[in-house]
């Protein structure tokens, strides 16, 4: 009788990230907060109400953030450290030869996906059993050029892959199923992708999606299966915040009712337009007004007149309070406040701090001060598409393009203008009343160089 489930799973989270900067100066990015999860603690989550019992994770730069996300997980994960990042089909055979001789999953660890989309490839799998199966997710608004694109047969089969394309309609989703006895394709990657467009130029790293199109070409069916569920690949710092809108929008879509922790309180003034999940202690105050499903971690509170315009998720102990702004879709870490008059539309990490009159739209890192009236430039004035430098690449986002990011441990002075794009580096400080129009690099200090003229002035000017 054939196997009914598969009981081990690579997970890959050993890259640099260096396309997310500036989130990847202090942690692998898999382990950047989705919804205030760790992106690869809600995939191995994932794989363990699928039946995975035996875990391996590849690691390298930033492995301790990922070995923190994933501490306290159902099964002991055992841990490989890739030395050198030679691309996913060396790390994926790694954890494969780790697990020994067997089925098992491999995942990317930088996604954020739908549960049924790792059910949807598992069942395709265990009724099949080819050599192979990899998950496809349709091309949305991304450039059909900067992703690995792949094509589907008309019996749900692959039938190639190409790396870079002018077009396409699919691309691989970060999650695989490979049979035990199909690791010769890992084993004979060419070392880059050799299907691309004429004028390609593909990186010389070994790439999983190079192994699929070995065994299509030696005539090895690959089984093609269409993610029925969102995916984002986390790889530009918009993706965390299409990620942790996805994310939400998904918990909201299986909610049933409310949750409400018996010592949590919700004042009667309070103005409430969705479901409420409230953990121990947490407080919905006077006059607040809540659009959208609200869930609220242990002592975490939304008070004095506050306003959230549609689903959001905050961390133990964090704070809304006086009359602030939070937007829909957003997420706010363990600890972090929101204050006075300040209006926030994104994702902030732990210990982020925007006291007072602010108006922020991004990602605002781990420990961020955010001084008073400091303005994120939402808008260009010329209404033109807003470009970002990504690894020395100018590139349009395809969602958020509005936003700016502030990286871990940085501070902004009263009165800052982040134009829409920019990112701020880890540990650095953008003075008062600076108007950042570029990206300011990690560990930097920037300040107006402020010119005074001095000359007499009194009454006699007015004629006395």
């Amino acid at each position: 009788m054939a196997e009914t489930s598969v009981k081990a799973a690579v997970l890959l989270a050993a890259g640099h990230g260096v396309k997310a900067w500036p989130y990847n100066e202090v942690r692998n990015k898999c382990a950047f907060p989705v919804a205030n999860t760790p992106a690869v603690r809600r995939l191995a989550d994932a794989l363990l109400d699928l039946g995975v019992e035996r875990l391996v994770v590849v690691i390298g730069p930033g492995e301790a953030s990922v070995r923190h996300a994933l501490r306290g997980l159902g099964v002991t994960p055992k841990y490989i450290r890739q030395p050198e990042a030679r691309g996913t089909a060396p790390a994926a055979l790694a954890g494969l030869q780790a697990l020994g001789d067997e089925d098992a999953w491999v995942i990317y660890g930088d996604t954020a996906t739908a549960p049924e989309n790792f059910a949807a490839l598992k069942e395709r799998f265990v009724a099949e059993r080819p050599a192979a199966a990899a998950l496809l997710a349709t091309l949305g608004e991304e450039q059909g050029g900067d992703w690995i694109c792949a094509g589907s047969t008309a019996d749900g089969h692959l039938a190639g892959i190409e790396g870079h394309p002018r077009g396409g309609q699919f691309r691989l989703a970060g999650a695989f199923l490979f049979r035990s006895d199909s690791r010769a394709c890992l084993e004979e990657n060419p070392g880059l992708i050799t299907r691309v467009p004429v004028g390609g130029m593909p990186p010389v790293e070994a790439d999983l999606a190079a192994s699929l199109q070995l065994l299509v070409d030696d005539g090895v069916p690959v089984a093609a299966v269409e993610a029925p569920g969102f995916f984002v690949d986390m790889d530009r710092p918009w993706h965390f915040l299409e990620a942790t809108q996805r994310t939400l929008g998904d918990l909201s879509s299986r909610l049933e009712g409310d949750s409400i922790h018996p010592t949590a309180q919700v004042d009667d003034s309070a103005e409430i337009h969705g479901r409420l999940l409230l953990s121990e202690g947490s407080a919905i105050g006077k006059r607040v007004v809540v659009d959208g499903d609200l869930w609220l971690g242990p002592g975490a509170s939304v008070t004095n007149g506050s306003i959230l315009r549609g689903g959001a998720s905050l961390g133990a102990g964090a704070r809304i309070r006086d009359y602030a702004l939070l937007g829909g879709g957003c997420a706010m870490g363990p600890h972090s406040l929101l204050g006075h008059g300040g209006e926030f539309d994104g994702v902030m990490l732990e210990r982020a701090f925007l006291y007072h009159y602010c108006e922020i739209s991004g990602v605002v890192g781990a420990a961020v001060d955010i001084g008073a009236a400091t303005v994120c430039g939402t808008l260009r004035f010329d209404d033109a598409p807003q470009q970002s430098v990504i690894a020395g690449r100018r590139e349009t986002p395809s969602t958020n393009d509005g936003s700016s990011y502030l990286g871990d441990y940085c501070r902004t002075g009263v009165n800052a203008i982040l134009m829409p794009g920019v990112k701020v580096g880890a540990y650095s400080c953008v003075g008062p009343g600076v108007v950042l129009t570029e990206d300011l690099p990690g560990r930097t200090l920037i300040q107006v160089k402020q010119a005074l003229e001095t000359r007499p002035w009194g009454p006699e000017r007015y004629g006395w």
